[in-house]
């Protein structure tokens, strides 16, 4: 099986020792984001503005995979604080309205750069 590197100029660069997305045959495996808009610049804002960004740049990931959110199969909420979950969940089902996929959300204690949430996502090639 072949390792692919995926970079979208559309999305923070990585800010460490890791890649954008890596695909693995028919998976592909979309690092954390936070809040960070495409410059690698921390958007200012609550935990809604901060959810919208981290969902933009997966967005923006995917499609540079020729994926969209509709190929996601399994993502991961890390948050600040699990007091966010609900304004988080309510942005978060606008970007998956239909047949979301499964996901797991955990408080953690401490985020990069001080970030209310991070994402990370699978996602399936149709190939």
């Amino acid at each position: 099986m072949k390792k692919e590197i995926i970079t979208a100029e559309n999305a923070p660069a990585a800010v460490g020792a890791y890649s954008q997305a890596v695909a693995a045959g028919p998976l592909v495996f979309v690092s954390g984001q936070i809040a960070l808009n495409p410059k690698g610049e921390m958007v200012e804002g609550d935990i809604v503005v901060q959810t919208v960004q981290v969902l933009e740049n997966l967005k923006a990931i995917l499609e540079a995979a020729g994926l969209s959110l509709k190929d996601v199969v399994k993502t991961t909420v890390f948050l600040a604080d699990m007091a966010d979950f609900a304004e988080m969940n309510r942005v978060y089902s606008e970007f998956f309205p239909q047949k979301p996929p499964a996901r797991s959300t955990v408080q953690v204690a401490g985020l990069p750069r001080k970030a209310s949430v991070e994402i990370e996502a699978v996602a399936l090639r149709k190939d």
